[in-house]
């Protein structure tokens, strides 16, 4: 009878075959580099099974953060520089970041400070929402900044007028 957790010792491989078919288990291979290798006599189905388990519920209580982009050109009218902020918020309020990126055209490229300032000005409309994750920088002919969103921070809630001071009863002392 082979208990769980039960070291049997160094034994030859037909051996410990037998003694897994006669429990009625797999013979598992666990360290192959140790000299002699490790073996473990188990249900590798139930093994499997409950370690597949384990993973779907560590995956349970987190959120993949997905990476989004918002492109613009460097001739880009303040209407539509408010509908990209207005998603970029959005973006960030379900807790993706966004890399927010102006792409340059022809000529346009010669002159990155007009882009840095685009960037500044798209940047003082989301940073109620989101916080750089990296500054704007060129890559190629886009310029790009990282955000991220902000850390939500658990408000304190005020006690109401009635908890704060107990009441005076009228005709006490």
């Amino acid at each position: 009878m082979i208990r769980d957790g039960q070291q049997l010792g160094v034994m030859t491989v037909p051996e410990a075959l037998r003694l897994a078919e006669e429990a009625n288990l797999d013979l598992v291979e666990v360290a192959a580099t140790a000299d002699p290798p490790v073996v473990r006599i188990m249900d590798y189905g139930k093994f499997k099974y409950e370690q597949a388990k384990r993973d779907r519920e560590s995956r349970r209580g987190s959120r993949q953060v997905q990476l989004r982009e918002v492109r613009m050109k460097v001739k880009i009218d303040d209407h539509d520089i408010d509908f990209k902020a207005r998603t970029t918020r959005k973006l960030l309020e379900a807790g993706d970041k966004v890399k927010v990126s102006v792409m340059f055209r022809a000529r346009e490229i010669t002159h990155p400070e007009v882009g840095r300032e685009l960037i500044e000005r798209f940047y003082e409309l989301v940073k109620e929402a989101g916080t750089r994750d990296r500054l704007p920088q060129m890559e190629g002919r886009f310029m790009t900044m990282l955000l991220e969103p902000v850390k939500q921070k658990v408000r304190a809630e005020a006690p109401s007028a009635t908890e704060a001071e107990p009441q005076a009863v009228a005709g006490g002392r």
